[in-house]
């Protein structure tokens, strides 16, 4: 007859509540560090969507300066009607293109808030209402994006100088 001799160790109910609590600890612990990783990859997808954001409006706005300054001999200047006009500038016999392609915004914005003088198309900005990350060292140009409180007010605008009027000589 074998006898079987039962281990003096800690009671069962114990070591189970010891367990159970070790474990709820590791899993909160695992829970702080996958927020940590969250937050630090919406920041980073954030601060490449403003890079983005500042390349692709003054890649806007330097197609609507282009496309003012490019008027034929003879036209006046004047600034396109819309972006259509940015991508096929039918004013020459040669179609020019002064917009490589029309770009999304990329805050996943359906559309461009479009930015009109006198009816024609002038500059664009993102509709989108996010408050910025980038708060410092912008380019000149855009030096007044630092005080925006979202990035809809980063707006890439062409004004284009104010039209001289020739004064007429007096005659003799």
């Amino acid at each position: 007859m074998v006898r079987r001799v039962r281990a003096a160790a800690v009671p069962r109910p114990l070591c189970r509540g010891v367990v159970l609590l070790a474990l709820l600890l590791v899993m909160a612990l695992m829970g702080l560090a996958l927020m940590s990783t969250v937050e630090v990859s919406a920041t980073a997808g954030q601060r490449e969507r403003e890079q983005e954001l500042l390349f692709v409006g003054d890649q806007y706005r330097q197609a609507i300066e282009r496309y003012y300054w490019a008027a034929p001999p003879g036209r006046p200047r004047t600034l396109p009607a819309g972006v259509a006009q940015l991508l096929l500038d039918d004013r020459y016999p040669q179609p020019v293109q002064h917009l490589r392609r029309a770009y999304e915004d990329p805050f996943g914005e359906p559309e461009w808030g479009l930015v009109r003088i006198g009816g024609r198309l002038a500059g664009v900005r993102s509709v989108a209402a996010v408050a910025p990350i980038k708060r410092a060292n912008f380019p000149e140009r855009y030096a007044a994006f630092a005080e925006a409180s979202e990035v809809s007010q980063w707006i890439f605008l062409f004004k284009p100088p104010p039209a001289v009027v020739p004064t007429p000589r007096p005659t003799r």
